[in-house]
């Protein structure tokens, strides 16, 4: 088993958060709005959801399979580190609406996305943001980042298809 070396300072994992958070959010302000602010609140909240509900299931007893930041212990820099997912969720998002992706590219794109998130863990794992431990290899991202962009953006759509609105709004706006 190797041994890990905590960086208790701060430093590169800390300003890699603060890099991704600050492009992220940037690349949000930036483009032109096509979601509405219902849509944009769910999808980064929604994001942030789910790398806490993963983090929190594989990256602690009794699989506790990584540890994030600069010691096992939680503290308060991750959750910092949790918003970081908000901007890229929206952008996952707002490429999928934007282009209308549906059908068969989706899985291109949900492919596309899971590389993206590959190469933003594998930059996380150079600067020490996650440690892997018990075995644990970057290749084991592959279907949790498959699994969780699939999840999302059929949660998305299943919350805001034009069809659901418009049936509601048949139905109950007179």
């Amino acid at each position: 088993m190797n041994t890990i070396t905590y960086d208790h300072h701060f430093n590169g994992n800390e300003w890699f958060v603060i890099g991704l958070m600050s492009m992220g959010f940037a690349a949000y302000w930036l483009l032109p709005r096509t979601l509405s602010p219902l849509q944009t609140i769910f999808t980064m909240l929604l994001s942030v959801t789910f790398g806490l509900i993963f983090d929190h299931t594989i990256a602690v007893p009794p699989f506790d399979l990584y540890d994030v930041g600069d010691r096992s212990s939680y503290e308060t820099f991750d959750l910092i580190s949790y918003l970081m997912y908000a901007p890229y969720g929206y952008l996952f998002i707002y490429g999928a609406e934007r282009y209308r992706i549906s059908g068969m590219p989706v899985i291109g794109y949900i492919i596309l996305w899971s590389g993206i998130s590959l190469m933003f863990e594998w930059f996380g794992i150079k600067v020490g943001l996650f440690h892997y431990k018990h075995g644990y290899t970057i290749l084991y991202s592959i279907p949790i980042y498959l699994v969780v962009l699939s999840i999302q953006l059929k949660m998305y759509r299943a919350a805001f298809s034009n069809q659901r609105w418009q049936e509601y709004n048949k139905n109950h706006i007179q």
